[in-house]
């Protein structure tokens, strides 16, 4: 197990995205978590999850999500909870549910998710949730969490424009990224989204067309960074003029995350 990843029973894709070098030093490790949806979380993965100090959560999700699968959070829980109103993955169902609509197999899958990407960073609702991330980053002490339903595509976009932005290697900003292909119990979350994915959409879906919905390829943020640099030129630009992330607000990012 990679030292980043915390293994829990029932939250996926644990894990501290800090630590990474940057262009003025470090990113600071133990401030920086992300993982997917804690509805299934179980005591003692609270418990742990409490340990960590965290006061501030963002969670990328949709209203649908949240209330079919509402966060459950340890005793003496309180920290600030931060999402923009309305459906971020702009319909009821998280990105690799809706990519699964009308598809049979990996190729497809692929195809899919990778459109899904293009569009992601301009979704008005998962703006509106991004903006409110990157305002508590700046503003508000102690550790942070980032999740999304499944802590892979939402959070995985999120992550890496934060890594972008504080000038983190290229080759760290997809190293975290992929790291959603090892980080926990892989096989037990693959088939408990087949599943849902086979009800909603049937049983012609094939084992590998799940497997890529449910992982993260390098092809799917390389679509998100080049249609932000087609319309913006840059990440940076592009968190300036979307999100609000201007001169005065990068400056106090570097000075909360980066030692």
């Amino acid at each position: 197990m990679n030292e980043r990843v915390l293994a829990f029973d029932g939250i996926h894709n644990f894990r501290d995205y800090g630590g990474y070098t940057a262009r003025d030093g470090r990113l600071r490790q133990g401030v920086l978590w992300r993982s997917g949806q804690h509805a299934d979380a179980t005591p003692d993965d609270l418990a742990g999850v409490g340990d960590l100090g965290i006061t501030t959560v963002v969670d990328l999700r949709g209203d649908s999500e949240r209330q079919l699968m509402p966060c459950l959070r340890h005793d003496g829980f309180d920290g600030l909870v931060l999402f923009a109103p309305g459906e971020t993955a702009g319909s009821e169902l998280a990105p690799h549910e809706e990519a699964g609509r009308g598809i049979t197999t990996a190729d497809e899958a692929r195809a899919a998710m990778t459109r899904l990407y293009e569009n992601m960073p301009y979704r008005d609702v998962l703006v509106r949730s991004l903006t409110l991330y990157f305002e508590a980053l700046a503003t508000r002490e102690g550790p942070s969490l980032l999740h999304c339903l499944a802590g892979k595509d939402r959070t995985g976009l999120a992550a890496a424009l934060l890594h972008r932005l504080l000038g983190v290697h290229e080759d760290d900003v997809m190293e975290d990224y992929l790291l959603t292909n090892k980080a926990g119990n892989q096989k037990r979350r693959i088939a408990a989204a087949g599943d849902s994915i086979r009800q909603r959409y049937g049983a012609q879906i094939t084992d590998e067309a799940i497997e890529t919905l449910m992982g993260v390829d390098a092809m799917y943020l390389d679509a998100a960074t080049r249609t932000i640099n087609e319309r913006y030129g840059s990440a940076e630009r592009y968190a300036e003029e979307v999100l609000g992330v201007d001169a005065a607000r990068r400056e106090a990012l570097r000075g909360k995350l980066i030692a």
